[in-house]
This record gives C-alpha cells, sequence and structure tokens, in this order.
C-alpha cells in the first residue's frame, strides 16, 4: 500500500519505494552503518549492496500512513550494536517524517554481517 495524504490542491501518494530510498540513504550516513545487505537466495551469502541498490536491503509496509521499515544491514567491526541501532531509529524516523510527511511506527533491524573498516 502507498502512503496517501489530501492537500487542499489535491492527493499526494509516495511509492513505497520512495520511502525505502529515504530511509536507505539516511542509513548510509549513519554512524557504522557500512551499508545495507541482501541475502542470495541461490546460495545463502550476504552480500553488501551498492548505492544504487540500498532499496533491496529494506522492506517497507505503509498502513494507514503509518510506516514499517525493515532495515538489513551490516555494520562496522568496533562499535555497539545497541548505539549504532538507536542512531539508524532516530534519524531514519526523523527524516522520514520530514521528507514525506509519514510517521514510522517501527524499525526492525537485522545485522547480516561485521566489516573491519580502514
Amino acid at each position: 500500500m502507498q502512503g496517501k495524504y489530501t492537500t487542499d490542491n489535491g492527493k499526494v501518494l509516495v511509492d513505497n519505494s520512495v520511502i525505502a530510498k529515504v530511509a536507505g540513504m539516511t542509513a548510509l550516513e549513519c554512524f557504522g552503518i557500512v551499508g545495507m545487505a541482501a541475502l542470495s537466495k541461490r546460495d545463502g551469502l550476504v552480500k553488501l549492496l551498492t548505492r544504487n541498490s540500498i532499496t533491496k536491503g529494506i522492506k517497507v509496509e505503509v498502513q494507514n500512513n503509518d510506516v514499517f521499515l525493515e532495515f538489513h544491514v551490516i555494520i562496522a567491526f568496533g562499535v555497539s550494536i545497541e548505539t549504532i541501532a538507536e542512531n539508524l531509529m532516530d534519524t531514519v524516523k526523523y527524516q522520514v517524517k520530514n521528507l514525506t510527511g509519514f510517521t514510522v511506527k517501527k524499525i526492525s533491524i537485522i545485522v547480516e554481517g561485521v566489516r573491519v573498516i580502514d
């Protein structure tokens, strides 16, 4: 389902892929996030997604203009997962609300891997 709202000038529909792109770009700016992850169904391996395909690591659900997000991420080694998760949740909630007008009700974070950053 798409997010939608009505203004004095008409209706605005926001596709889930737009919400995923906003959430993904915001997540990549968060401290400790190396990138989005995708699980290969063929061989069961996790791979780091490029900036152009980050939305594949995010699942978006919209119900009554409330947004539910699920992130599959790869994090930096040596940083507290709890700190990364809290930062990601707070930043994404703010940016999605600011840019789309929709409230994020729930964010689930699945840590798919850890990488050492140089």
